[in-house]
Protein backbone atom coordinates (compact mmCIF):
# COMPACT_ATOMS: atom_id res chain seq x y z
CA UNK A 1 0.00 0.00 0.00
CA UNK A 2 1.36 3.41 -0.91
CA UNK A 3 1.58 6.00 1.85
CA UNK A 4 -1.17 8.60 1.93
CA UNK A 5 -0.30 12.27 2.31
CA UNK A 6 -2.80 15.07 2.95
CA UNK A 7 -1.77 18.58 1.91
CA UNK A 8 -3.73 21.56 3.25
CA UNK A 9 -3.39 24.96 1.54
CA UNK A 10 -4.49 28.48 2.40
CA UNK A 11 -7.47 30.14 0.72
CA UNK A 12 -6.67 33.69 1.92
CA UNK A 13 -5.59 36.07 -0.84
CA UNK A 14 -4.73 39.53 0.56
CA UNK A 15 -2.42 41.25 3.03
CA UNK A 16 -2.57 45.04 3.36
CA UNK A 17 -4.48 45.21 0.05
CA UNK A 18 -1.65 43.34 -1.66
CA UNK A 19 -2.06 39.92 -3.25
CA UNK A 20 -0.81 37.00 -1.17
CA UNK A 21 -1.77 33.37 -0.61
CA UNK A 22 0.18 30.16 -0.98
CA UNK A 23 3.95 30.29 -1.52
CA UNK A 24 4.30 28.07 -4.56
CA UNK A 25 7.63 26.33 -3.85
CA UNK A 26 6.51 25.26 -0.37
CA UNK A 27 3.71 23.25 -1.99
CA UNK A 28 5.01 22.29 -5.44
CA UNK A 29 8.45 20.99 -4.49
CA UNK A 30 7.07 18.71 -1.72
CA UNK A 31 4.16 17.57 -3.93
CA UNK A 32 6.56 16.58 -6.72
CA UNK A 33 8.77 14.78 -4.20
CA UNK A 34 5.88 12.82 -2.72
CA UNK A 35 4.59 11.76 -6.15
CA UNK A 36 8.09 10.75 -7.21
CA UNK A 37 8.26 8.48 -4.17
CA UNK A 38 4.97 6.79 -5.05
CA UNK A 39 2.84 8.39 -2.36
CA UNK A 40 -0.91 8.96 -2.78
CA UNK A 41 -1.33 12.73 -2.36
CA UNK A 42 -4.62 14.51 -1.62
CA UNK A 43 -4.56 18.31 -2.08
CA UNK A 44 -7.12 20.33 -0.12
CA UNK A 45 -7.60 23.95 0.86
CA UNK A 46 -9.54 25.79 3.54
CA UNK A 47 -12.39 26.87 1.23
CA UNK A 48 -11.83 24.62 -1.78
CA UNK A 49 -11.67 25.72 -5.39
CA UNK A 50 -8.95 28.03 -6.71
CA UNK A 51 -5.98 28.53 -4.39
CA UNK A 52 -4.50 32.05 -4.46
CA UNK A 53 -0.77 32.23 -5.13
CA UNK A 54 1.56 34.87 -3.77
CA UNK A 55 2.74 36.51 -7.01
CA UNK A 56 6.23 36.90 -5.52
CA UNK A 57 6.52 33.12 -5.37
CA UNK A 58 6.15 32.52 -9.10
CA UNK A 59 9.47 31.46 -10.66
CA UNK A 60 10.91 33.51 -13.53
CA UNK A 61 10.98 30.38 -15.66
CA UNK A 62 8.31 27.72 -15.38
CA UNK A 63 9.52 24.57 -13.66
CA UNK A 64 8.36 21.48 -15.52
CA UNK A 65 8.51 19.35 -12.39
CA UNK A 66 5.96 21.66 -10.73
CA UNK A 67 3.37 21.58 -13.53
CA UNK A 68 1.25 18.77 -12.12
CA UNK A 69 1.13 20.42 -8.71
CA UNK A 70 0.23 23.81 -10.16
CA UNK A 71 -2.55 22.36 -12.31
CA UNK A 72 -4.31 21.08 -9.19
CA UNK A 73 -4.54 24.57 -7.68
CA UNK A 74 -7.39 25.60 -9.97
CA UNK A 75 -9.90 23.31 -8.28
CA UNK A 76 -8.91 21.93 -4.89
CA UNK A 77 -11.12 19.95 -2.55
CA UNK A 78 -12.32 21.78 0.55
CA UNK A 79 -10.87 20.34 3.76
CA UNK A 80 -13.72 18.31 5.24
CA UNK A 81 -14.77 15.37 7.41
CA UNK A 82 -13.32 13.11 4.71
CA UNK A 83 -9.84 14.31 5.65
CA UNK A 84 -10.03 14.18 9.45
CA UNK A 85 -8.17 10.89 9.68
CA UNK A 86 -6.66 8.10 7.61
CA UNK A 87 -3.48 9.72 6.28
CA UNK A 88 0.09 8.69 7.04
CA UNK A 89 1.24 12.30 6.91
CA UNK A 90 -0.22 15.80 6.84
CA UNK A 91 1.90 18.42 5.06
CA UNK A 92 1.09 22.11 5.42
CA UNK A 93 2.84 24.60 3.12
CA UNK A 94 3.01 28.27 4.00
CA UNK A 95 2.57 31.63 2.38
CA UNK A 96 1.30 34.69 4.20
CA UNK A 97 -2.30 33.67 3.55
CA UNK A 98 -1.97 30.96 6.18
CA UNK A 99 -1.63 33.32 9.14
CA UNK A 100 -5.13 34.60 8.39
CA UNK A 101 -7.14 31.43 7.75
CA UNK A 102 -5.27 28.58 9.47
CA UNK A 103 -5.22 29.26 13.25
CA UNK A 104 -8.99 29.54 13.78
CA UNK A 105 -10.14 26.90 11.30
CA UNK A 106 -12.00 24.20 13.22
CA UNK A 107 -11.72 21.53 10.53
CA UNK A 108 -7.95 21.99 10.28
CA UNK A 109 -7.60 21.87 14.06
CA UNK A 110 -9.58 18.63 14.17
CA UNK A 111 -7.60 17.05 11.35
CA UNK A 112 -4.30 17.89 13.01
CA UNK A 113 -5.46 16.67 16.40
CA UNK A 114 -6.75 13.35 15.05
CA UNK A 115 -3.66 12.69 12.97
CA UNK A 116 -1.36 13.60 15.85
CA UNK A 117 -3.29 11.23 18.14
CA UNK A 118 -2.98 8.52 15.49
CA UNK A 119 0.80 8.96 15.28
CA UNK A 120 0.83 10.33 11.74
CA UNK A 121 3.66 12.55 10.55
CA UNK A 122 2.75 16.23 10.90
CA UNK A 123 4.91 18.47 8.70
CA UNK A 124 4.92 22.12 7.74
CA UNK A 125 7.15 24.84 6.34
CA UNK A 126 7.58 28.62 6.74
CA UNK A 127 4.23 30.22 7.79
CA UNK A 128 2.44 26.85 7.63
CA UNK A 129 3.03 26.15 11.36
CA UNK A 130 0.51 28.91 12.07
CA UNK A 131 -1.88 25.96 11.79
CA UNK A 132 -0.42 24.57 15.04
CA UNK A 133 -1.13 27.55 17.28
CA UNK A 134 -4.47 26.36 18.64
CA UNK A 135 -4.02 22.60 18.15
CA UNK A 136 -3.87 20.38 21.20
CA UNK A 137 -3.91 16.68 21.91
CA UNK A 138 -7.18 15.47 23.41
CA UNK A 139 -5.71 15.87 26.90
CA UNK A 140 -5.25 19.60 26.26
CA UNK A 141 -1.48 19.58 25.72
CA UNK A 142 -0.46 21.89 22.86
CA UNK A 143 0.73 19.97 19.80
CA UNK A 144 4.12 21.71 19.84
CA UNK A 145 4.79 21.78 23.59
CA UNK A 146 8.28 20.51 24.34
CA UNK A 147 8.96 19.80 20.66
CA UNK A 148 11.87 21.19 18.69
CA UNK A 149 10.47 23.01 15.68
CA UNK A 150 11.12 25.88 13.33
CA UNK A 151 9.11 28.27 11.16
CA UNK A 152 9.44 31.67 9.49
CA UNK A 153 11.41 33.71 12.01
CA UNK A 154 10.46 37.07 13.46
CA UNK A 155 13.69 38.44 11.99
CA UNK A 156 12.74 37.29 8.50
CA UNK A 157 9.26 38.80 8.90
CA UNK A 158 10.74 42.14 9.90
CA UNK A 159 13.15 42.08 6.96
CA UNK A 160 10.15 41.65 4.66
CA UNK A 161 8.60 44.66 6.43
CA UNK A 162 5.41 42.70 7.00
CA UNK A 163 5.66 42.44 10.78
CA UNK A 164 3.05 45.19 11.05
CA UNK A 165 0.75 43.57 8.49
CA UNK A 166 0.44 40.09 9.98
CA UNK A 167 -1.87 39.40 12.95
CA UNK A 168 1.02 37.86 14.94
CA UNK A 169 4.68 36.94 14.71
CA UNK A 170 4.83 33.19 14.29
CA UNK A 171 8.10 32.47 16.09
CA UNK A 172 6.91 34.43 19.12
CA UNK A 173 3.55 32.64 19.25
CA UNK A 174 5.03 29.15 18.87
CA UNK A 175 7.34 29.87 21.81
CA UNK A 176 4.40 31.07 23.91
CA UNK A 177 2.70 27.67 23.68
CA UNK A 178 5.81 25.75 24.63
CA UNK A 179 7.48 25.04 21.32
CA UNK A 180 11.28 24.75 21.51
CA UNK A 181 11.99 27.05 18.59
CA UNK A 182 15.25 26.46 16.71
CA UNK A 183 16.50 28.14 13.57
CA UNK A 184 19.23 28.42 11.00
CA UNK A 185 20.62 31.53 9.37
CA UNK A 186 17.98 33.79 7.86
CA UNK A 187 16.98 32.97 4.27
CA UNK A 188 18.85 29.64 4.29
CA UNK A 189 17.68 26.04 4.20
CA UNK A 190 16.91 24.77 7.70
CA UNK A 191 14.54 21.97 8.66
CA UNK A 192 14.23 19.76 11.71
CA UNK A 193 12.48 16.59 12.78
CA UNK A 194 11.41 15.88 16.35
CA UNK A 195 9.63 12.55 16.42
CA UNK A 196 6.51 12.81 14.27
CA UNK A 197 6.81 16.60 13.89
CA UNK A 198 8.80 17.94 10.90
CA UNK A 199 9.19 21.65 10.19
CA UNK A 200 11.09 23.96 7.81
CA UNK A 201 12.07 27.58 8.40
CA UNK A 202 11.38 29.33 5.09
CA UNK A 203 10.82 28.75 1.35
CA UNK A 204 14.45 27.65 0.95
CA UNK A 205 13.66 24.79 3.33
CA UNK A 206 10.81 23.32 1.26
CA UNK A 207 12.80 20.48 -0.29
CA UNK A 208 14.65 19.39 2.83
CA UNK A 209 11.39 19.37 4.82
CA UNK A 210 9.77 17.17 2.17
CA UNK A 211 12.81 14.88 2.15
CA UNK A 212 12.50 14.40 5.91
CA UNK A 213 8.83 13.42 5.45
CA UNK A 214 9.82 10.84 2.83
CA UNK A 215 12.48 9.46 5.15
CA UNK A 216 10.02 9.24 8.05
CA UNK A 217 7.36 7.48 5.96
CA UNK A 218 9.86 4.92 4.72
CA UNK A 219 11.02 3.90 8.21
Amino acid sequence: MSKKVLMVLTSHSTINDQATGLWLEEYAAPYATFIKNGFDVTVTSIRGGQVPLDPNSLPEEEKLEWQEAQALLSNTKQLSEDHISGFDAVFIPGGHGTVFDFPDNQMLKRALQEHAEDGSIIASVCHGPSAFLEVTYKNGTPLVKGKKLTAFTDEEEREMQLDGAVPFLLETELKKIGGEFVRGEKWTDYSIRDGHLITGQNPMSSQSTADKVVEALKE
